[in-house]
């Protein structure tokens, strides 16, 4: 992976960047025990289910487009993003994942939606 935070002028973002990249050197999803990455901004959240030794995309659900899960990102959204998320998953046999949490800190919406996966029978 290419090393970008050093093009990024505001150091927030740089430091989450840097975050981003040690995380994603030691997590990688395999096809039995995928890797489920957020991201979250402002407005929305977005989680993706990925098979890192295909390189595929499973599935998407997000608080945005036509299929949205919730209404904003707030923790009562990403509570219903998790459940939608483990729901999916026990549709597709799978019952066990790996957590990306892309750089972002493990409080608040990051931590509702995990909490509300592991409270619905999936292990991460």
């Amino acid at each position: 992976m290419r090393k970008q935070y050093g093009k990024i002028q505001n150091k927030k973002d740089q430091r989450r960047q840097k975050r981003r990249l040690s995380i994603r050197n030691k997590i990688s999803g395999t096809t039995e025990r995928p890797r489920i990455c957020a991201m979250k901004s402002n407005k929305h959240i977005s989680v993706q289910l990925i098979d890192d030794t295909k390189s595929v995309s499973l599935f998407t659900v997000s608080t945005f487009g036509k299929d949205a899960a919730a209404d904003s990102c707030n923790v009562e959204g990403a509570k219903k993003v998790g459940a939608k998320v483990a729901t999916i998953m026990k549709q597709k046999n799978l019952n066990c994942a790996v957590f990306d949490r892309a750089g972002y800190k493990y409080t608040g919406v990051i931590a509702a939606l995990v909490q509300s996966i592991r409270e619905s029978g999936i292990q991460v």
